[in-house]
């Protein structure tokens, strides 16, 4: 199977633009004068409101087999011609579209939903597209199994598990306990790039850490 890679880009006319349309607004700021502002839209929002669902899977054990642990996918992306590093992300509604896509795109079952955000934007001086992150529970009796996929046609997403407390240092090349050879720190330098909201989280949870370390024991 050869590498994917974008081979043209040309401008598309707002006519034939199914995904995205391209908008110009008049908006009056704090002062009361009237500005202009550019943005992309999705004219595909569906009934619920939400364009799209990002799935954060909590992987555990029930017998402590494995530390707890997370899926992230490796995926080209054409816009920025590059195969990106993230947690899933897919469209129409929210928690009940978490665990059906969950199972399609990597093959694991979610017992529930642990939490469901509040609706949220994640370039609002580009686009008006939104998303929730739904939290998913994947237990596991006792050892981790890595089942298949069911991908659609079309469809190449490569899965990965990460245990929590490693994500930031498997993020940054520094998990010492992966082999150099398959470490995302390689699929960097091989051009990949990771997913903004991937490394907020890491970066979150490596912080919650730290301040939980620093607590002065009572």
């Amino acid at each position: 199977m050869s590498e994917p890679k974008v081979v043209s880009v040309e401008e598309l006319s707002s006519s034939e633009a199914k995904w995205v349309k391209l908008k110009k607004c008049t908006y009056r700021d704090p002062t009361g004068k009237e500005r202009l502002w550019e943005f992309a839209e999705r004219p595909t929002r569906p009934s619920s409101g939400i364009d799209a669902v990002a799935i954060l899977a909590l992987l555990r054990s029930e017998s402590d087999k494995f530390p707890p642990s997370t899926i992230i996918i490796e995926q080209f992306r054409p816009p920025v011609d590059r195969h990106v590093v993230g947690l899933i992300s897919e469209g129409e509604s929210a928690e009940e579209t978490a665990i059906r896509e969950l199972e399609e795109e990597t093959g694991f079952k979610a017992s529930g939903i642990v939490q469901s955000s509040p609706l949220l934007v994640s370039d609002p001086g580009m686009t008006n597209a939104n998303m929730k992150l739904v939290t998913v529970d994947v237990p596991f009796p006792e050892n981790l199994e890595m089942p298949a996929q069911k991908l659609d046609p079309g469809e190449f997403i490569q899965v990965r598990i990460v245990e929590l407390a490693k994500l930031r240092a498997e993020l940054q090349g520094e998990d010492r306990s992966t082999p150099l050879s398959d470490t995302l720190l390689i699929r960097i330098l091989q051009g990949f790039v990771i997913d903004a909201k991937l490394d907020h989280l890491a970066s979150g949870f490596e912080l919650a850490e730290k301040l939980r370390e620093s607590k002065p024991s009572t």
